[in-house]
């Protein structure tokens, strides 16, 4: 649902969405055309350019494809929502079925829950019972990630373990559920790697590490700080005043909260609609505002930036 500022902010945003560009959805068609292109050819001038050259720049595409597979489940560039799936499923960046990041985050945007454990599939917060529950290596390991610098190099590994534990005993026991979602992604990615080490030399092995990896943990800076535990909703959400790399990186989505109010705006609109109640949308925010992912990292690469525990849950209860 589109929470708007103002009825004329309502009218700004039909008649960009109008335009051409909107319309024509080009600017997303053609970062369609340069992610996979990028990719294509990063791959197979592999043996030519070098693992020190090739592998770092596939790690940016593939952050940059997961950027783009969140604009292709928020409806762009087409209307329709098989052709948008067909385009962000191949498993450039491995490591989920396009159809499950599809419904977690869709899920994640129900705005009553968001950053609730147990019910935002993305929130990075336990409640009280798991907290007591938790022995000391896991606690351990959720206050360590509250540093950047954790979450960047042990985040991702986190992940993995903890999807691994959740799907694979279903897939085991033959869940058809299960099998219908990632059977055909662990087909994809069987594939993928097994033509990447044929053709193009590069091993299954150095591409999970040196390229997915690194791609999830490009994605988990993004998500690193951009929710908080808050009374009202709007208070929940970051504005990251980011430089170009990361805006391009992350195409916008660093204005969290922008993207939030108006889920269906194109990434390539989120600025100028910014930029047009930028004080407005600051004040709505709660003065929840950084600017900049270098100075987030200063203060707390080293440094935890809340606790692991949501502070208005208890058991499973949003108090």
């Amino acid at each position: 649902m589109n929470h708007y500022l103002s009825a004329r902010q309502k009218r700004f945003v039909s008649k960009l969405h109008k335009s051409g560009v909107a319309r024509g959805e080009w600017p997303t068609w053609l970062l369609i055309c340069m992610v996979y292109g990028g990719w294509l050819l990063l791959v197979l001038q592999y043996e030519r350019l070098g693992a020190l050259v090739t592998l770092p720049l596939l790690a940016l595409v593939s952050g940059l494809y997961m950027s783009l597979q969140h604009e292709l489940i928020h409806g762009h560039p087409t209307r329709w929502p098989m052709i948008n799936a067909l385009i962000g499923t191949p498993p450039l960046a491995i490591w989920f079925p396009f159809a499950l990041y599809r419904d977690s985050h869709l899920k994640h945007h129900e705005e009553d829950s968001l950053t609730v454990p147990g019910i935002d599939p993305e929130s990075r917060y336990v409640t009280h019972q798991q907290w007591q529950e938790a022995g000391v290596l896991r606690r351990l390991m959720l206050r360590a990630e509250k540093t950047l610098l954790v979450r960047l190099i042990l985040g991702p590994l986190r992940v993995i373990v903890e999807l691994a534990m959740r799907k694979v005993p279903r897939l085991l026991r033959g869940e058809a559920e299960a099998w219908k979602r990632w059977g055909p992604h662990l087909a994809l990615c069987g594939f993928l790697l097994g033509a990447l080490q044929y053709y193009c030399g590069i091993p299954a092995w150095l591409y999970l590490l040196a390229v997915a990896y690194p791609a999830l943990s490009l994605s988990m800076l993004r998500s690193f700080h951009e929710h908080r535990p808050a009374v009202e909703p709007a208070q929940r959400c970051v504005i990251n005043e980011a430089s170009w790399p990361f805006r391009l990186l992350f195409l916008n989505n660093n204005l969290h909260l922008v993207h939030h109010d108006l889920p269906g705006l194109p990434w390539y609109l989120l600025p100028r609609v910014y930029r047009a109640n930028r004080r407005a949308y600051r004040q709505r925010s709660g003065n929840f505002v950084f600017d900049g992912y270098v100075p987030l990292m200063q203060r707390y690469g080293i440094t935890p930036i809340d606790e692991p525990q949501h502070p208005f849950v208890v058991g499973g209860r949003h108090e």
